[in-house]
């Protein structure tokens, strides 16, 4: 469902302080994020006061663990130890990671929200500025302090890692002049680049965003409790993303992406054309870059042992944790564990055995325009959750890792037709409208990209970008059922052909179908009907609230005494309007699949009635179990010797196209 803002008048005494703690928790956190680069508002009075006169040392009484973490990062702050403010800030950098989990686990040891309110007012003023914006955001996404707090866009906080270092200079001198200004964004490359083609895509600030937050929901560095199956979900939200690039790809006449070999020059360069707040332009990689060693990361050699490692396990079927220990991978729930070892996450069983394949991918990848540190130049946008599918080397590096989880999945046995089987469901027939995308344009706020002050009014400074979107549609998937009972829903799309037009089969398609839904629903004896709309895809959120709307709503809801809420208000999720691959002008052919399974395979027992928010599908609940007891792919995550044993009366296939049409 849209999110939306609710603002209501509150009629209970008790029923308004409730509510109107919550309108100033959104307050609180949209004003901490307001001109990331600036200090606190003077207006702001709370936090400034905060800000200028609180010291978290004085207060560790209010501390969960008695003062460790909050004492730790001080200590690191008054020694001088910390990065400083006015410098670029990587994940990917250790040290750079570690003081952002010093100010996370600060803020996760306040017994209050105003005790952290306080504390976050506090670093905001003294700690890098990407470092607390990852801490906040990290913190708001998990604490039980924050639930139902609705994150901005950070395509409206941190603008330079999302636009156009043009645009960013565009808007300066607007800033300058006093000149409202509202500047178009290009994608980079030119036609002569055919990767160009694509770059809608990759650049999409919805998918920017939705990967960045993935790694906030599941950071591989979380030790806090135990996420349910989040190795296999690694693989599964990945998977998908490469599925869909491959779509894309198809859809523009360009071939599969190809995986990424450590000892073969990576092909295509990319220019990023963007900029750092500070510390400089993005570097740039030209084409056919042969691999070099980065100086005190990683080296080429080290990658490969690592992936001969993994490979192996899975040859054998097993791994060996740190104590020595022999774990079986050669079941369903392996591919949750080698999720968690090619990440890799504080979840894998032995991290110096198998190492960090993905981690260290990254940053090799990120430094290859300067892997001796020579010129001193920043990370690449591959050392960048939020940039790092800007590059086409993510997708190849994804390929690539894709390809190993590929090897697990090919050695489990395939599905037999009793296991795939349902006799209460027998599909009649699938009804779909029509499936047609378009470019629109995007209009979003380059306010907090621009050094500010309060002795001077701000001027409206936008960008607008051209992005893929899609008619809605609707399915009706016409059912006989034997007997009540509720079951699982599995819709996919699955393109039908190669890059050379040549229809495949159906063992290869299945590696390329993208999940569009997944849902629980009751069928009644004799004929159902079972309806389902775009909008509500178990694997898509709406776009993002604007900053200036979560501004606006939180400050009226405070001023006035109301109320507010939102609903779905998580970032994690694929963006709804890039469902459908773009297809082509007379329509492209896909496979539309459904799969109707037992609803015992549900792990909750409300699903028919709450979809806990509806972006399960890449994103799991959160703070829950995954909501499916079946291997995240299912039916099409095994190997298909034998197409009979898919022709089964819970099975229905159907050949659709997707059309583009421009100027909608």
């Amino acid at each position: 469902m849209r999110a939306i803002a609710v603002l209501v008048a509150v009629a209970l005494l008790g029923a308004a302080l409730a509510d109107t703690d919550f309108a100033h928790k959104q307050q609180t956190i949209n004003r901490l994020l307001l001109r990331i680069n600036d200090p606190i508002r003077s207006s702001y009075t709370d936090l400034k006061e905060a800000a200028n006169t609180w010291n978290p040392r004085d207060h560790i009484d209010h501390c969960k663990d008695g003062g460790v973490a909050v004492t730790k990062i001080m200590d690191e702050l008054e020694e001088e130890r910390l990065f400083p403010r006015h410098h670029w800030f990587s994940l990917f950098n250790e040290r750079q990671r570690e003081e952002a989990l010093m100010l996370i686990d600060s803020f996760y040891q306040c017994r209050t929200f105003e005790h952290f309110m306080k504390n976050a007012a506090y670093f905001r003023e003294r700690v890098n500025e990407g470092e607390f914006v990852y801490a906040l955001y990290v913190f708001v996404t998990h604490s039980e302090l924050t639930e139902g707090v609705v994150l901005p866009p950070l395509y409206e906080v941190t603008p330079h890692m999302f636009t156009n270092s043009e645009i960013i200079n565009q808007a300066y001198t607007a800033k300058m002049t006093q000149t409202p200004g509202n500047f178009r964004m290009s994608f980079t490359g030119t036609k002569k680049n055919k990767e160009q083609r694509v770059a809608y895509f990759g650049e999409d600030i919805g998918i920017n965003s939705h990967h960045v937050h993935w790694h906030m929901d599941f950071p591989f560095w979380w030790d806090y409790d135990r996420i349910d199956r989040k190795g296999e979900l690694f693989f599964w939200a990945h998977h998908q993303l490469t599925a869909r690039f491959d779509a894309e790809r198809l859809s523009n006449h360009l071939p599969l992406v190809g995986e990424l070999y450590w000892d073969k020059p990576i092909k295509d360069g990319f220019a990023p054309h963007t900029t750092y707040k500070y510390g400089g332009d993005f570097p740039s990689r030209p084409d056919n870059k042969e691999f070099e060693d980065v100086e005190g990361a990683a080296r080429i050699r080290d990658l490969k042992v690592m992936e001969s490692r993994i490979r192996d396990a899975i040859a054998h079927g097993y791994v060996v944790d740190a104590t020595g220990n022999v774990i079986d991978i050669s079941n369903e729930r392996g591919i949750d564990i080698i999720g968690d070892i090619i990440e890799s996450s504080m979840y894998s069983p032995n991290k110096q055995y198998y190492g960090a394949l993905h981690n260290t991918a990254h940053i090799v990848l990120g430094r290859q325009a300067d892997p001796r540190g020579k010129y001193g130049m920043p990370p690449g946008v591959m050392e960048h959750f939020e940039t790092a599918t800007r590059d086409p080397a993510f997708f190849r590096l994804h390929k690539y890792m894709d390809n190993i989880f590929k090897e697990h999945k090919d050695n489990l046995p395939p599905y037999t037709r009793e296991e795939l089987s349902y006799g209460n469901a027998k599909i009649l027939d699938v009804d779909i409208s029509e499936l047609s995308t378009y470019f629109e344009h995007f209009e979003f706020s380059l306010t907090n990209a621009l050094d500010g002050s309060e002795s001077v009014s701000d001027v409206p400074v936008t960008a607008t970008v051209p992005r893929l979107n899609h008619k809605p549609f609707t399915f009706n998937i016409k059912v006989e059922a034997a007997s009540a009972e509720k079951a699982t829903v599995r819709v996919f799309l699955c393109p039908t052909h190669d890059s050379n037009t040549v229809e495949t089969d159906f063992d290869v398609i299945r590696w390329r179908c993208m999940e569009m839904d997944k849902f629980w629903t009751q069928l009644n004896p004799g004929k159902n009907e079972i309806k389902r709309k775009s909008l509500e895809s178990s694997v898509a959120i709406p776009d993002r609230i604007p900053f200036a709307k979560l501004i606006q709503d939180a400050d009226q809801a405070v001023s006035s005494g109301g109320s507010l809420a939102y609903e779905n208000v998580r970032g994690c999720g694929h963006p709804e309007r890039l469902l459908l691959p773009k297809g082509t002008k007379n329509g492209m052919e896909f496979y539309f699949f459904v799969a109707i399974t037992s609803g015992d395979d549900a792990v909750h027992a409300d699903l028919v009635d709450n979809e806990h928010g509806s972006t399960h599908g890449y994103c799991g609940i959160h703070g829950d179990r995954y909501p499916d007891k079946k291997p995240m792919g299912f039916p099409l995550d095994r190997h298909i010797p034998d197409p009979r044993d898919f022709e089964v009366e819970n099975f229905f296939r159907k050949t659709v196209k997707v059309y583009h049409k421009e100027g909608h």
